[in-house]
């Protein structure tokens, strides 16, 4: 008839709130409404009904079914959480035509058979039923206080004078069904009463008007047959047409359109209502989970905006996927997205264990397979936050270590906000710095041992902050990798360094030159044309290119990394393993991939002349790296007996302040040129 309790599925919601409080509210209701049903019919006089009219109630009876089964969604804030018959005309118009009994028997065979249709849960049907009889019967009663009408009256003719008293029947119809409903709606959601009440009251205003209007035209004009009455279904259709156009347009504001998920605006609404539901029963949550797309912008420059869109259909619906009814998807923009949880720590955690397990498999994009790496912040009220704004900072800051410390998933910690502000501090300077020109690169040199000769210099940036001053490399690579600005830190090395070795080359100078790659930019598909395109654009031959991977980088995401390798490898790019023997792996690797160098990790090398262990660990590498064709670069010689015991052991170059600290390309080439370095004898072997 008019507004019913119907969720999304479009069923009277009472699942949500406390048993306590929402099945005996529920209870009552129904009750009372077949208590009233139950007299309606049985103080109805049938026997005056005559078959002869019978054609206007049947008309009216199969328009008010109609109505019923297909509803108008009502935006509650955003999203169609309740629906408005567009059977209230033709119920009104029975309620003063045929009576009470034929209105209220009319209304709940409407309302079973839309309840059957839709296979809602009998406590939900009870209610509407309920709810509607007892909306019927205070509707009766208004007009019969004010038409002097028999409450239990037959058929009978509805004149001109009596359409004022209809419609403030409608009135009083509507409104208990309203109030009725908002009881439902504020025990399932946490809201208060009046808020219920107060919300969209102007939209289901304008709504009724119109077909509470209908409604007491159609009661004028029944007795003048069906065809009259045919010709005022076309301002019901109008009114549902305008509606559903309204209500698609309030989706579309509170809704991604690309995924179909929630909006920011929308989740930021939600979050602060399941706060409030909760501080009102007292219960834990709600958790809030943060999801970011690791490089997912390298998909958008390398495939094209369209395989993007595409892969993020994909990733919402893995996360839907993942998900039970008690936890709801939003897409904030971007590659970003969020899921509330019902629920406390350990169930907000689980939640985020299975979105990124979801997500691990790879996922096939015209033809392309993709694999999406992700990370995730936890945010958990009240602990963390008891307002939607607080909890999404710090499930923000949790993301944000997430990806700085390379865990797929972060809790939010206190301690991190501190060390947070900073950091964020840092990062608006480094993105400052890159514009500004603040960063420079400097050579580390590569010594062959035995020569004493440069044969390779390492490539690392510098960062002088003009306040700060230098700023180590450890401080800020990190935040480079996690916020993005990884690719264009690389990529500015990896210009300035082959622009500088063709100049080198032009002087004559023939020297590898080692460029290091975090383990995030590895897995970037846009690698290899970026290294290509630099290498061409400065006529350097990919051969005179070593690229330094991580143990870690390599292992991070294995598909990934052997396509990306393989393609550099194709080209003729070198690549080196850097830190080698800190990972946590097997070698497997180095049989699978095609390496070109060893880096012995400086933690084995510095100490090798006093730790036994050092020693063997830094012998067996070697002796392996000769199994294997491998050249091998020992990091961290600071002293000439290292350097010696190295030589001795049969190591190529060797790299290290005792060798030569990082210097500007300038000082380079004056190494370079000199090359005066002595050769010390070289022991014989034992």
């Amino acid at each position: 008839m008019a507004l019913t309790a119907r969720t999304e599925d479009g069923g009277a919601e009472v699942t949500s709130a406390p048993p306590s409080l929402l099945y005996p509210y529920v209870a009552l209701v129904a009750a009372l409404g077949f208590t009233g049903l139950t007299i309606a019919l049985v103080g109805t006089p049938w026997s005056t009904f005559t078959v002869s009219a019978i054609g206007p109630y049947v008309f009216l009876s199969l328009a008010a079914v109609i109505g019923e089964v297909r509803p108008l969604p009502v935006p509650r804030g955003d999203d169609p959480a309740e629906t408005i018959s567009t059977s209230a005309p033709f119920i009104l118009a029975l309620l003063a035509l045929g009576g009470v009994g034929v209105a209220v028997a009319v209304q709940a065979v409407a309302s079973v058979v839309d309840d059957v249709v839709n296979r809602r849960d009998w406590r939900k049907s009870a209610f509407n039923t309920g709810q509607y009889a007892l909306s019927l019967l205070v509707g009766r009663s208004v007009y019969c206080a004010l038409t002097g009408t028999a409450f239990f009256a037959g058929p009978a003719e509805v004149t001109t004078s009596d359409l004022g008293p209809l419609l403030l029947a409608g009135v009083s119809m509507v409104a208990v069904n309203r109030l009725l409903v908002a009881g439902v709606v504020a025990l399932a959601v946490g809201q208060r009463l009046l808020v219920v009440l107060r919300d969209d009251a102007h939209f289901l205003l304008a709504t009724n008007a119109v077909l509470l209007s209908v409604g007491a035209i159609a009661a004028h004009v029944a007795l003048d047959g069906v065809g009259v009455l045919a010709l005022l279904t076309t301002p019901v259709i109008a009114a549902y047409l305008t509606t559903a156009a309204a209500i698609r347009q309030a989706h579309l504001a509170s809704h991604d359109a690309l995924t179909g998920l929630r909006s920011r605006d929308r989740l930021h609404k939600d979050l602060d209502r399941a706060c409030v539901g909760a501080r009102r029963t007292e219960g834990p949550g709600p958790g809030l989970v943060l999801i970011d797309l690791d490089h997912f912008k390298h998909v958008n420059d390398s495939l094209g905006h369209l395989v993007g869109d595409q892969l993020l259909r994909q990733v919402a619906d893995r996360i839907t996927t993942a998900l039970d009814d008690e936890c709801v998807a939003y897409r904030l923009g971007g590659d970003e997205f969020a899921v509330v949880v019902e629920g406390d720590e350990s169930r907000t955690q689980e939640v985020a264990a299975a979105i990124l397990g979801a997500l691990s498999a790879p996922m096939t994009v015209s033809e392309v397979e993709i694999l999406v790496r992700a990370s995730a912040g936890l945010a958990i009220a009240p602990h963390h936050g008891d307002d939607a704004g607080t909890l999404m900072k710090n499930a923000d800051i949790a993301l944000y270590h997430a990806k700085l410390d390379r865990d797929r998933t972060c809790t939010y910690s206190a301690r991190y906000a501190v060390n947070t502000v900073e950091r964020l501090r840092l990062l608006t300077d480094l993105r400052a710095a890159i514009d500004a020109g603040q960063l420079a690169v400097e050579y580390q040199p590569q010594v062959d041992l035995v020569t004493r000769r440069v044969v390779a210099v390492e490539a690392l940036i510098r960062w002088r902050h003009p306040e700060r001053g230098m700023v180590p490399p450890d401080s800020f690579i990190p935040l480079a990798e996690n916020s993005g600005l990884i690719g264009e830190l690389t990529e500015y090395v990896l210009d300035t360094a082959l622009a500088t070795l063709a100049g080198w080359r032009r002087s004559g100078h023939d020297i590898r030159m080692s460029v290091n790659l975090s383990a995030r930019h590895l897995s970037e598909l846009s690698l290899p044309r970026v290294v290509t395109e630099s290498l061409d654009r400065h006529g350097v031959p990919a051969s005179s290119l070593v690229l330094e991977v991580t143990e870690t980088g390599i292992l991070s995401d294995p598909a990934r990394v052997d396509l990306i390798i393989g393609a550099l490898r194709l080209f003729g790019v070198g690549i080196a393993v850097d830190d080698y023997g800190t990972g946590h792996a097997s070698l497997g690797y180095l049989k699978r991939l095609d390496i070109d160098e060893l880096k012995i990790d400086r933690s084995f090398v510095s100490d090798m002349g006093r730790d036994a262990q050092d020693h063997a660990i830094v012998r067996s590498t070697l002796a392996l790296a000769r199994d294997l064709g491998l050249r091998v670069v020992a990091e961290g010689i600071e002293e000439e007996s290292t350097a010696a015991e190295l030589r001795a052991l049969g190591c190529d170059v060797g790299q290290g302040y005792h060798l030569g600290r990082p210097v500007p390309a300038a000082e380079v080439v004056r190494i370079l040129d000199e090359q005066t370095v002595p050769v010390p004898p070289r022991p014989a072997t034992v």
